[in-house]
C-alpha cells in the first residue's frame, strides 16, 4: 500500500503503541511510504480514538495521528494472537512499541525472542524512563518526562509555578528521537552489514537532550537556569511585546546587525550607534532598559503597522498565531501546510501538512485514521490465513 516514490517505501513497520509517542513515530514512517500496521486491542483500540474533540464519536486527532496506517485488531493475551504477531514481526523491518518495560517480556515477546525470530528487526522502545535503571518499571507520561528532563522547571514566569507548553511535547520529541534512531539502525543494517538492534528512548532523556547549555553551565559555574518568562536569558533582545491594539508579537533582534537596524527603524539612532550595545554581552547588561524601550514602541502602534516596520527593517518577528491566523496565512498556504481530506461520512476537513519537505520523494497523506480493525482481514490474508481460519480467530476473540 506504499507509493514507490516515497523514501521509506518497501519498509514494513508494526506499531504496538497507544496515545502519542509510539503512534506519532509510526505516523512519520507512514507519511513517507512505509507500510504501517497498527496493532490494536479488539476492546476499543487506541484510547486516542476518544481524546479531545470528537466527531461522531471519534477523535479528530485520531484521523491525523493514524493516517496512512492499517488497523489490525489482535488480543495479545491469546496465544493465537501472539502467534499472529510473530508472523507479522517475522517479515517486518521495524517494531515501534511504547508499553511499560517488561510488558512484552511477560507476553514472551522480549527482544531475545524477537531477534531470534527476525535478526533484521529494529525494535524502537519508547518509555518513561528507558529499559534500564531503577525507575524503568515506573509509569511515565510525557508530562513526567518534561518535568524530570528539565523543561517544566524553566517554563513560565519566576513569580509563579512552572507551566506546560500547551501540547504534549515530551511525547512528540521522544517520537522524533525514535524515528531518528530507527533510521540510524536501518542505515547500519543496510550499509554496514549489521543486524537489527534496539532503539531505547526514554521520555525524560528525549527532553534532557534538548536542554542546550544547562549541563555545562551548572557543572562549571554552579548556575541553575530559572524561569524567565518570555525573554531569552543572556540573549538580548528577544521577547514578546504587546501592540497598541492588544495583540502580541515575538521580536528577535539579538543579532548585532539586526539590533542596529531595529533601533534605526524605531527612531533610536542613539542606541543603534551606542558602542556598548554593539554586541550581545553589552545589550544583555542593559536588558531591562532595552526591553522598556521596545515595550513603549510596540505599545504605540497597532499590530499590522508594527509588523510592517519590522518587516521593512528585516527584523525577525511574528505575531503570536492562533489556529485561525494560520488558516489564512499566505506562507502556510504556499507551503501546503493544510491538506484537504474527508471524514468517514464524506465531510471535508483540513489536516496538517507533511513535514519535512523532500524535493524528490515527498511524503503524503493517503487516507485518514482507519476504523478499528478495518484492515484485519486483509492483513491476515497476506500472512496466509484463509477465511475459515480468520473466522475461527474472530470467534475466539483473538481478533
Amino acid at each position: 500500500m506504499s507509493t514507490p516514490s516515497k523514501p521509506l517505501a518497501g519498509l514494513k513497520v508494526i506499531e504496538l503503541g497507544t496515545l502519542i509517542a509510539g503512534p506519532f513515530a509510526s505516523r512519520i514512517c507512514a507519511e513517507f511510504g512505509a507500510e504501517v500496521i497498527k496493532v490494536e486491542s479488539p476492546d476499543g483500540g487506541d484510547p486516542l480514538r476518544k481524546w479531545r474533540k470528537l466527531y461522531e464519536g471519534t477523535s479528530l486527532w485520531w484521523f491525523v495521528q493514524a493516517r496512512n496506517k492499517q488497523s489490525l485488531t489482535l488480543n495479545l493475551k491469546h496465544p493465537e494472537g501472539r502467534e499472529v504477531l510473530k508472523r507479522l514481526l517475522g517479515e517486518a523491518d521495524i517494531l515501534i512499541e511504547n508499553f511499560r518495560p517488561g510488558v512484552l517480556e511477560k507476553l514472551g515477546l522480549g527482544w531475545d525472542v524477537l531477534h531470534a525470530l527476525n535478526p533484521r528487526l529494529v525494535m524502537v522502545r519508547l518509555s518513561g524512563f528507558g529499559q534500564t535503571g531503577p525507575m524503568k518499571d515506573q509509569p511515565g507520561f510525557g508530562a513526567v518526562g518534561e518535568s524530570m528532563g528539565g523543561l517544566r522547571y524553566i517554563t513560565g514566569f519566576d513569580d509563579r509555578p512552572p507551566v506546560r507548553t500547551g501540547i504534549s511535547i515530551g511525547d512528540s520529541i521522544a517520537a522524533l528521537w525514535g524515528v531518528i534512531g530507527a533510521l540510524m539502525a536501518l542505515r547500519h543494517r543496510e550499509v554496514n552489514g549489521g543486524q537489527g538492534q534496539v532503539v531505547d528512548v526514554a521520555l525524560y532523556e528525549a527532553i534532557f537532550a534538548m536542554m542546550e547549555s544547562m549541563v555545562p553551565e551548572f557543572d562549571v559555574f554552579g548556575f541553575i537556569r530559572e524561569r524567565t518568562g518570555n525573554i531569552m536569558p543572556g540573549i538580548t533582545p528577544s521577547s514578546i511585546h504587546t501592540s497598541a491594539d492588544g495583540k502580541h508579537v515575538q521580536i528577535g533582534a539579538n543579532g548585532d546587525a539586526i539590533f542596529k537596524r531595529f533601533m534605526q527603524a524605531i527612531g533610536r539612532t542613539d542606541l543603534a550607534d551606542d558602542p556598548s550595545l554593539a554586541s550581545n554581552d553589552g545589550r544583555d547588561a542593559r536588558r531591562d532598559e532595552l526591553y522598556g524601550v521596545i515595550d513603549r514602541w510596540a505599545n504605540s502602534l497597532p499590530l499590522d503597522q508594527l509588523i510592517q516596520v519590522l518587516t521593512d527593517a528585516e527584523v525577525p518577528a511574528s505575531r503570536i498565531y492562533s489556529a485561525e491566523d494560520m488558516f489564512s496565512d499566505p506562507q502556510y498556504l504556499a507551503r501546503e501546510m493544510f491538506l484537504q481530506a474527508r471524514l468517514p461520512d464524506g465531510k471535508p476537513f483540513k489536516m496538517p501538512g507533511i513535514v519535512p519537505k523532500l524535493s524528490d520523494t515527498p511524503g503524503s497523506a493517503e487516507w485518514v485514521g482507519p476504523t478499528l480493525g478495518e484492515h484485519t482481514d486483509s492483513v491476515l490474508t497476506s500472512l496466509g490465513y484463509d477465511q475459515a481460519a480468520i473466522a475461527s480467530l474472530r470467534q475466539a476473540g483473538t481478533v
